[in-house]
């Protein structure tokens, strides 16, 4: 009977001990009955108690609140141990009710919290209250994001992307949230967007041509030259990324969707009334800030700039680059040339507030001045020589030397020399002076024909026979007698009938100073003695012949000869 009874209670232990061991892998509430040191002690209504870690009852960044008489869900990891504990974990118990909520809500597509903790290869840990997720670099936020220490430890929303429980794999992402609140944003915003319409907005992105800024949700354009009346080169120059800005929407296209920006349009107009302001003849300072090849920019006042094309920045230094008269950021004087508001555009003048080099030379040496000065450079039309106010007067070829080719004449010319010249003449206006050498002494032509008078009769003599007629030398003056005129006679018209060094008599038809040379006519001088010859000897009722007459003038001129 006993034996009978000792194995019933046996069987019973044993059935109650297998029922507990079947425990192994569930989710129990217990109650703390102790506190000692770091441990907790869990009574989940087994045959012992359990201990518990008390950092696995804190959640993450924070610390364990544990109180005696608390309940807590622990999970039963094994029945027993070495020591004949129960093996209990807060942190698998909460794991297993965070899988539980974390299917659910994955199969629903709802979002979850959860706080990022720690880095790993390709991205961060995120606990889902117990649950470790990743969350990949590329899904942290809608743009790339370099710092995210703001974001760890914070609560934080996400969306479940994949989930794997057998192999204990979730990955979430908070960027997926950020776009659909954004699009939900968009939505709203560009309903109720005008043009005219002022914003808050956030410079998200810098480019050379302007800013990218977030209107929240939406992006829109911010042009270079709408972020300010003054001048911009780079909009990085006014602007950085996450800097919040006031912006005003100046287009809105409903069918691309695209906006664009402007932070000038929220400020003055510097450029009304600036005609009135700013008039022609004027001088102002301004400071210069740009320089290019073709002049420099100067700011009148901020959001006013004027051009100084380079052929208007120096009296004398043409052919030079801007950058070597004026430098970034220097005050200057100019003078206002032009205004045209229409077009935004100031024309300025630098040499305009410097002494005209040009107008001290006109007065300091008007025409007929001899002047010395170096050749500078020698061209084919001319020698270049510098003159006071460093300006250049130039000697044309054909006033070098007096019957000289000024091909030849040049030659005894070199750069370096210096010489002698007179002012021909002073253009002030087109910046031109021209000099003279051979007028330093007198023209031997003027003086070689200060006697002669056109219609006078002249011995001259003949220097050249040519087909087209004889080369002549009057006082020391060149002359051409054309065949035409060499008599009054055609058959007597031919050049072969005279020989260099002849003398002969002509008639001075023309003195032209410009090509230097005089024109005489034998013919024309027979034709006069033949009227004369007519008027002295002949009459209607006389009877003699045109022959009588004619040989009895020459006969006359003999004698006077003789």
């Amino acid at each position: 009977m006993a034996d009978a009874a000792f194995e019933s209670f046996e069987a019973l232990l044993e059935e109650s001990l297998s029922a507990e061991s079947g425990l192994e892998g569930q989710v129990l509430r217990g109650t703390i009955v102790a506190v000692d040191g770091d441990f907790a002690l869990v009574d989940v209504g087994l045959k012992s108690e359990g201990r518990v870690n008390i950092k696995e009852f804190a959640r993450t960044g924070d610390e364990a609140e544990l109180r005696v008489g608390d309940e807590v869900e622990v999970f039963v990891e094994r029945y027993e141990d070495r020591d004949g504990q129960i093996v209990l974990s807060r942190d698998k118990a909460r794991r297993e009710e965070a899988w539980n909520d974390l299917e659910k809500a994955s199969n629903e597509g709802a979002r979850v919290e959860g706080v990022i903790f720690g880095r790993v290869k390709g991205g961060f840990t995120v606990d889902l209250n117990g649950a470790v997720a990743f969350l990949p670099g590329s899904q942290v936020d809608i743009r790339p994001v370099r710092d995210i220490t703001p974001l760890m430890g914070q609560p934080q929303t996400f969306q479940i992307l994949k989930m794997d429980r057998a192999r204990g794999n979730i990955v979430v992402s908070r960027r997926a949230v950020l776009e659909e609140s954004r699009a939900e944003e968009r939505a709203k915003l560009m309903a109720g967007l005008k043009e005219g319409m002022v914003l808050d907005g956030v410079v998200k992105n810098i480019t050379d041509y302007g800013a990218f800024v977030d209107l929240g949700g939406v992006d829109g354009l911010l042009h270079v030259t709408d972020i300010s009346w003054k001048r911009v080169n780079h909009p990085s120059e006014a602007l950085t990324i996450g800097q919040t800005v006031k912006v005003q929407v100046i287009r809105f296209n409903p069918e691309t969707q695209r906006i664009s920006l402007g932070m000038k349009q929220l400020e003055a107009d510097p450029w009304e009334g600036v005609a009135a302001k700013y008039p022609v003849g004027t001088k102002f300072a301004g400071r210069v800030t740009n320089i290019t090849d073709y002049g420099a920019f100067v700011e009148l006042e901020p959001g006013v700039e004027g051009l100084v094309h380079v052929s208007e920045m120096s009296w004398t230094k043409k052919n030079i680059h801007p950058g070597k008269i004026v430098s970034t950021s220097q005050e200057v004087e100019v003078m206002v040339l032009d205004v045209d508001p229409e077009k935004r555009r100031i024309s300025l003048g630098l040499k305009q507030c410097m002494g005209n080099p040009w107008d001290d030379f006109s007065d300091k040496f008007p025409p007929g001045t001899i002047v010395e000065g170096e050749i500078k450079n020698i061209t084919e039309f001319g020698l270049f020589i510098g003159l006071h106010g460093e300006i250049d007067g130039m000697v044309h070829l054909s006033d070098l030397a007096w019957g000289v080719a000024g091909e030849e004449a040049v030659k005894e010319y070199s750069r370096g020399d210096v010489v002698k010249a007179k002012v021909l003449d002073v253009d002030v206006e087109k910046e031109r002076i021209s000099l003279g050498i051979k007028q330093l002494g007198e023209d031997p032509f003027e003086q070689a024909t200060s006697g002669l008078r056109k219609g006078s009769i002249v011995t001259c003599t003949i220097t050249l026979v040519q087909e087209n007629g004889v080369e002549v030398e009057v006082d020391g003056a060149t002359g051409f007698i054309r065949k035409s005129d060499l008599s009054r006679d055609r058959g007597d018209q031919r050049a072969e009938r005279f020989a260099v060094g002849e003398k002969i008599d002509a008639k001075i038809t023309q003195i032209d100073p410009k090509t230097r040379k005089l024109s005489l006519s034998i013919k024309a001088r027979e034709i006069d003695e033949e009227k004369q010859a007519m008027a002295e000897y002949g009459s209607t009722d006389s009877g003699a012949s045109l022959g009588d007459i004619l040989g009895a003038a020459l006969k006359q001129a003999q004698k006077d000869k003789e």
